[in-house]
């Protein structure tokens, strides 16, 4: 632990919880030929390794793609080994995860890092509310995220909503649609990694008859959201022709439907969020540098769950509160709160929400849920996949028909879904050994839609052949 001296290094409360003292840190990496790379380090974590979706880019051969990472807490600057190849090192000592002391070395690789101060501490606001609108969070990184939607709420700026796949993203920028002057206007979302690629356009702008086969007079996604908010989730997504024309719609506000030389005078406001690092993928040619300026005038990091336990309770009673009938903790198993608290939550709030409603039907499934086996998520099998074939049998005790009948339609039908997919998603995975692209294929959905569905349901595809959300995060 941190010792007095090193206050410097720490996040600390001021003013009675009103104020948040963020010390200016940065982190320098001298590679094996002497040179110096840095990075500063503030609330967001900072990822070191060779793959450019790092923060900080280390060209060290022996450096993993995604080595560690560091991030600032209450009680220090905390060092995290990331299962990287040749492991992470302070004093000689391989680590997993530990405080690293202002000025010492850390080993990557054949290269050295080190976190020093650089300048006075900032001072941010701190919302007082454990809210906002239905987003949830009473620790330090979700208050100082509040104050700050508090404040562009009320503004019609653009805003990119960055952070993993269910961070719960999508509720915050309906939560900004709430609190702002529009909440009045419609509330229209676009999801970029649901749509096909040849009908994004035109689910976007619109249509005029005979543009193309099929096509008739309707309005797009811009119009229909007029004098409200627009929510474009998973914007990383988006085929570079249509970010041009959507460039053309942020600058000029007006849109053309395909097929038409009329232009429409459209007053939107627009939220943006993705999964992706937009950075990396501008630097690739895979993203528009002059889109991701315009859209990045208000960027905000939402942060993965595994950096806010200890909003996990406060969730849970959330998630429980909602459903019909109301619920609480206690209507759960004595040590589910604990369980919850020591698991990485890879799928984040969406995969407690879904966690918890399984929970709910099966509190006697607990252990089976949550644990033990490391490296799995909560509720991946283990085991073995039917023979090449044979169909799984199903055991009618498996769909608990009493327990559903204490759920709605609705309910029942959702959690016996959820079940069934989490369950088919896993046996395509373990039958194309974790490939990625050869399940979703055979699944007849896009990769996209793979990666959606993995992060909902916590499954990790087969280690070092296919991505998962923690390799994915930034």
């Amino acid at each position: 632990m941190p010792s007095e001296r090193d206050a410097s290094f720490t996040l600390t409360s001021l003013d009675e919880g009103r104020s948040l003292r963020l010390p200016n840190l940065r982190v320098t990496v001298t590679l094996p030929d002497r040179q110096n790379i840095t990075a500063p380090l503030g609330l967001a974590p900072l990822l070191l390794g060779k793959s450019p979706e790092c923060d900080l880019v280390v060209t060290d051969p022996k450096v993993s793609r995604v080595h560690c990472e560091l991030r600032l807490t209450e009680q220090g600057v905390l060092l995290k080994d990331i299962q990287s190849r040749n492991g992470t090192f302070i004093r000689d000592v391989r680590v997993v995860e530990a405080f690293l002391p202002p000025g010492v070395p850390a080993t990557v690789g054949d290269s050295t890092l080190v976190v020093q101060p650089s300048g006075g501490a900032a001072v941010l606001p701190l919302s007082t509310r454990g809210s906002f609108g239905d987003a949830v969070g009473e620790g330090l990184a979700m208050r100082a995220l509040f104050a700050r939607l508090e404040r562009v709420a009320r503004t019609d700026e653009t805003i990119l909503l960055l952070g993993e796949s269910g961070t719960g993203k999508e509720v915050l920028a309906r939560s900004i649609h709430q609190e702002s002057r529009r909440s009045q206007g419609p509330y229209v979302i676009v999801d970029c990694g649901a749509i096909p690629p040849s009908t994004i356009e035109a689910e976007l702008f619109g249509t005029v008859t005979g543009a193309a086969t099929g096509a008739v007079n309707r309005a797009g996604f811009f119009e229909a959201a007029h004098q409200g908010t627009i929510f474009i989730d998973e914007i990383g997504e988006m085929p570079l022709e249509a970010q041009q024309k959507l460039l053309r719609v942020i600058e000029a506000r007006t849109v053309r439907r395909l097929g038409s030389t009329q232009e429409r005078a459209i007053d939107v406001r627009i939220v943006a969020a993705t999964h992706r690092n937009l950075k990396a993928m501008v630097a690739e040619g895979k993203f528009r540098q002059d889109l991701y300026f315009r859209l990045s005038v208000l960027e905000l990091q939402v942060p993965p769950l595994r950096e806010r336990r200890e909003d996990i309770p406060l969730l849970v009673e959330r998630f429980l509160s909602i459903r019909n009938p109301p619920l609480n903790a206690s209507d759960l198993p004595p040590e589910t709160i604990p369980m919850l608290m020591g698991y990485d939550w890879p799928g984040n709030v969406r995969e407690l929400r879904n966690v918890i409603a399984r929970l709910v039907v099966f509190p006697e499934l607990l252990h089976e849920i949550l644990g033990p086996s490391a490296g799995h998520a909560p509720g991946a099998s283990t085991t073995p996949p039917p023979r090449e074939g044979e169909a799984e049998k199903v055991d009618p005790e498996d769909l608990k028909l009493g327990k559903l009948l204490e759920l709605s339609l609705p309910e029942a039908r959702e959690a016996v879904l959820a079940e069934l997919e989490r369950k088919y998603a896993t046996a395509k995975l373990r039958k194309y050994d974790g490939n990625i692209s050869r399940a979703a294929e055979a699944m007849g959905v896009s990769r996209q839609l793979l990666h959606r569905l993995l992060d909902r349901h916590g499954i990790k595809a087969k280690e070092g052949i296919s991505e998962t959300p923690a390799s994915r995060r930034t």
